[in-house]
């Protein structure tokens, strides 16, 4: 048996070992060890074994991902994304369909913070939901906003997976940071746009509030709520942007500001912040478990030549480029439906980023487009992620229903990554400022 079919062997392995529900850490590991063993014999294997799990997690530039997680849960312990919900009603509320998109403008800044997808969908669901359910929104729209307000930390910085991708690929982190911010708003304003277009359509979806607008001084003293949020992002983001820090320092900066300004709030107590070092460290465990079994897979795949005669073969085809990469968009896209972000990305990077480069795309662009087909999956089903995560919050609303609403912000993020491929400049602008 060829290296090149033990390649193609092992992958679909892979694939069948997800589906089985094995965690993606152990099933990489596996993989892994079992091909390398076939390739070149057990001495290889568990050599790489011995010395692969030490080399990548004592790795300077994994640092950075601890800590922007940290930042986030101690934000989230506080308590503030109730204030910062307040905040953003006060000043859009009132319109017709005001708190739909108060809710995915909360969702947006709340998930730019914790950079993590169920935290910040979790958070919103408990804070928003029983409001619209107050004024009598249709849970079809509430349950959509806050699916589609949390995927925008996906694209928002600091964001996980862009951190990932960077670490994978060797692209720099700090540009796939920045590079998200524009995306993030072009998919922020389509989904306001959903929302005023649904709502035309049935203006039963969002009853008109009886209420007018907040006065001024209520919504100035609503917006110095928001302060430490917006703090938080110009000092790390806005650091990495302006070369004051590397993206490890900003990360560092923004976790030390973030418990700072918690402890100002007097909404930080010992037991939550116990909770907040508690959950980051399990989220930090699972993420580096999952990054030393794609260290060691994307040894094995090496090793089998296979991405190397994949990017030959798909340099020899008499195709259009955006035609190969649509077609690669959309393998993600059906993957996504059935494999869980993360592990996705770690399972095809070094598969499907060799081929971009061939093609003559930019990694970091690239980086951006992915992330946004991946993320789609989070929305529709079997996995659905964001919408059993609403479900949990809200077990009175059928999962239909929930699934139902998401299908025009599923059309808006589709439109969004057509866009950006047709103007990457979106994506590239702001990194190639930062040169």
């Amino acid at each position: 048996m060829t290296p090149e079919m033990i390649g193609m062997i092992g992958i679909i392995g892979l694939v069948v070992l997800l589906l089985l529900k094995i965690p993606v850490g152990i099933a990489l590991i596996i993989i892994a060890l079992s091909g390398t063993t076939l390739i070149r014999g057990w001495d290889v294997a568990f050599s790489q074994l011995g010395r692969t799990p030490f080399d990548t997690a004592s790795s300077y530039s994994l640092s950075v991902i601890p800590l922007f997680i940290l930042m986030g849960m101690i934000l989230s312990y506080t308590g503030m994304g109730k204030d910062l919900y307040k905040a953003v009603d006060s000043w859009i509320g009132h319109w017709k369909g005001g708190l739909a998109m108060a809710t995915i403008c909360s969702a947006a800044i709340f998930s730019a913070i914790s950079g993590s997808l169920n935290a910040t969908t979790a958070t919103v669901s408990k804070i928003t939901l029983p409001e619209m359910e107050k004024y009598r929104y249709k849970p079809s729209l509430s349950t959509a906003c806050v699916a589609a307000g949390g995927t925008l930390g996906i694209l928002i910085p600091p964001s996980v997976i862009l951190i990932l991708y960077g670490i994978q690929t060797r692209e720099p982190i700090g540009e796939l940071l920045i590079a998200g911010i524009i995306p993030g708003m072009i998919q922020l304003l389509l989904f306001i746009l959903i929302v005023v277009f649904l709502v035309r359509r049935d203006p039963t979806l969002a009853p008109a509030r009886e209420e007018g607008s907040a006065l001024t001084t209520e919504k100035m003293t609503t917006l110095i709520r928001m302060w430490p949020f917006a703090a938080l992002f110009l000092i790390s983001i806005g650091g990495i942007y302006l070369g004051i820090f590397t993206p490890t320092e900003a990360a560092g900066v923004g976790a030390i500001s973030a418990l700072f300004f918690s402890l100002l709030s007097r909404k930080m107590n010992w037991h939550r912040l116990k909770l907040a070092f508690h959950e980051s460290v399990k989220l930090t465990a699972y993420i580096f478990f999952i990054l030393i079994g794609a260290t060691l897979f994307s040894q094995f795949l090496t090793i089998s030549r296979l991405p190397v005669e994949l990017t030959y073969l798909v340099s020899r085809l008499e195709l259009n480029h955006y035609i190969i990469l649509i077609g690669i968009l959309l393998a993600l896209f059906l993957l996504g439906c059935f494999i869980e972000g993360l592990s996705l990305i770690v399972l095809t990077i070094p598969i499907v980023y060799p081929i971009i480069l061939e093609l003559g795309f930019n990694g970091v662009w690239f980086g951006i487009i992915m992330v946004m087909a991946i993320n789609i999956g989070s929305l529709t089903p079997p996995l659905g992620i964001s919408i059993f995560v609403i479900k949990g919050v809200a077990p009175n609303i059928p999962v239909q229903t929930i699934f139902k609403g998401a299908i025009p912000m599923i059309v808006g993020m589709i439109i969004c990554i057509l866009l950006l491929i047709i103007f990457p400049s979106f994506v590239t602008i702001l990194p190639s400022l930062m040169r």
